[in-house]
């Protein structure tokens, strides 16, 4: 008995090590890429580049859908050289990925003039009719894409932004060098190493026990409400950020908080989206909106909400000449947050 327990044991244990070994073996890969320039060259040979042109992705229409084609190292080094540049150009792209097979996935912008290269921008109008697709902004693009071209790109773009945001050194102002992944800068005068950051920003769905608050700033699409978002402030935790941020801008004291889940986010400057149900005190319901930070802000009943997930665009003006209450759209933490909002709450009024 003993022994076939011991069997069974090391039969299920060699199976959850071959579920986790796949991960794991991923990561140090990628680990491996960032921290050996040699390594990260060689897996250039074999992989596959993401291209931008002003941080705008080259993006192909697919099933009225928006499709991220991949390029071959050989492809990529044809097209510089079609458009008079060597393959010194591909030193710009960054590490963002790899398959489960370790096919690693770059990034390159072909549109950045970067002070600090001698390399200039390629010129967008021929460079899509070669490539036979688009650059599209990814903020416009980004709910029309796939879950795993949505994040590669999101991923892509932030790093390149940083990149072109950090080639000088803030405390000698020399040129910095990046290492062949992407994974950090470095000044050869003083050996600073700068690494690439994200900000991190809470996102709260406040509920009164029976409605949830939504705003909207005007920035926002026509019609659009969402959860309280707000950057955390130095010296806060994350749960303070929360109370201020709901204090600061309907008004209101959080009385409870719940962590939903975390979502890298592109816009503005690369953000760490942290999201929280919050719910307020008893009797301390009434919003007062700060108008420096939102446009609007109100209570929503569960019906109304509920409703609001279930429509689907385009969010066409009335004739009344209002546009109809709409959500994020799936992609987004906020529809997550607001969606769990809605299971529970259609749970909890469900007969025993």
């Amino acid at each position: 008995m003993s022994l076939y327990c011991g069997i069974a044991f090391k039969r299920k244990f060699f199976w959850c090590y071959r579920l986790l070994s796949t991960y794991v073996t991923k990561t140090r890969y990628l680990f491996e890429l960032k921290e050996d320039d040699d390594a990260c060259k060689k897996a250039q040979q074999t992989g596959a580049f993401y291209l931008f042109h002003g941080l705008a992705p080259l993006l192909q229409t697919s099933a009225h859908q928006y499709a991220a084609p991949q390029h071959s190292l050989l492809e990529l080094e044809r097209l510089l050289g079609k458009f008079g540049q060597d393959a010194q150009r591909i030193e710009d792209s960054v590490l963002i990925g790899c398959s489960e097979q370790q096919k690693a996935w770059f990034a390159l912008d072909l549109g950045l003039d970067n002070s600090s290269s001698i390399l200039a921008s390629l010129p967008k109008p021929e460079m899509e009719t070669e490539l036979k697709g688009s650059f599209i902004e990814l903020r416009k693009a980004l709910f029309q894409l796939n879950a795993k071209d949505a994040s590669l790109l999101s991923t892509a773009q932030a790093l390149l932004r940083w990149h072109d945001a950090h080639q000088f050194c803030s405390r000698s102002g020399q040129p910095t060098k990046k290492n062949v992944a992407g994974s950090k800068r470095v000044c050869p005068s003083n050996n600073i190493i700068y690494y690439p950051q994200v900000a991190p920003v809470v996102i709260t769905l406040v509920s009164d026990g029976n409605r949830c608050l939504l705003a909207r700033q005007s920035s926002f699409p026509k019609g659009m409400y969402s959860a309280l978002a707000g950057f955390c402030d130095i010296g806060e935790s994350v749960e303070e950020t929360v109370r201020r941020e709901v204090a600061e801008e309907v008004g209101l004291e959080v009385e409870s908080l719940q962590y939903c889940a975390s979502q890298h986010w592109p816009f503005p400057n690369s953000s760490l989206m942290i999201a929280y149900h919050a719910t307020v005190k008893p009797g301390q319901t009434e919003i007062q909106v700060n108008l420096r930070e939102l446009e609007t802000a109100a209570w929503f009943s569960h019906h109304e909400v509920a409703t609001a997930l279930k429509r689907k665009g385009p969010y066409t003006q009335k004739e009344n000449g209002t546009f109809p209450f709409w959500l994020p759209p799936k992609l987004a933490i906020s529809h997550q947050l607001i969606k769990e909002w809605v299971e529970k709450q259609t749970s909890s009024s469900l007969p025993a």
